[in-house]
């Protein structure tokens, strides 16, 4: 019982740590706005640009970003003293097998938080800034990797969410690619669905040519 009420707390606490509202914060702190009803309606970096200037877009993204990083971190933290502390009690607390599971499932509520954030009556973003947070923190090579192809992509289309899809599919393959527990594996492919699913309104507009490109109004 104590082995899983600590896991459920881990979830807990990544689920917050991304529901974080750093782009609605933003707009209520500067303008006194609420960005969901401006732009696209999303709380993310994107919109924020859009409504809010380049200085507090680059705030949002940072704080997104760190919202993943933080989640994972908190993740093997905990299950490192957790573990100490049972001592090997329970074969359910080996570490090598449990950390990667419990870190996996930490990105993941990191995810949902950002995107259906419990202080936005769950509403959010997109959670591709969050989610590439989550990557560098769990494995830098695949976090910086679809780093590179969201930079070349929007270098090249000034699209956001394009990049940011291709970035989401980057994950996916590389994941696949490299050596990666499964663990790891579950959760970049999921994740990778998740951010794309969230964009499903913007594949719409890429598909009739109205998607915004960086710097258009919404």
């Amino acid at each position: 019982m104590v082995f899983w009420a600590a896991n459920i707390t881990v979830l807990a606490v990544a689920y917050l740590l991304g529901s974080i509202p750093s782009g609605y914060l933003a707009g209520r702190w500067l303008k006194g706005i609420d960005i969901r009803e401006h732009g696209s309606r999303s709380t993310g970096a994107t919109n924020a640009l859009r409504t809010l200037g380049k200085g507090p877009a680059l705030a949002v993204l940072l704080v997104d970003v760190l919202k993943g990083v933080a989640a994972v971190a908190f993740a093997r933290w905990f299950s490192l003293w957790f573990s100490s502390m049972l001592q090997g009690a329970t074969p359910l607390a080996d570490l090598q097998i449990w950390q990667p599971w419990l870190v996996c499932l930490a990105g993941l509520a990191a995810l949902l938080g950002h995107g259906r954030s419990i202080w936005l009556n769950f509403t959010g973003g997109k959670s591709a800034a969050t989610g590439l947070g989550v990557l560098l923190a769990m494995s830098w090579p695949i976090g910086l990797g679809a780093a590179a192809i969201f930079g070349i992509s929007l270098a090249a289309s000034r699209i956001v969410s394009l990049s940011s899809m291709l970035a989401a599919a980057t994950a996916v393959a590389l994941v696949c690619f490299l050596e990666q527990p499964l663990a790891y594996r579950l959760l970049v492919i999921a994740g990778g669905i998740y951010v794309i699913i969230r964009h499903s309104a913007n594949i719409h507009r890429l598909l009739s040519g109205t998607e915004p490109r960086l710097g258009q109004k919404s």
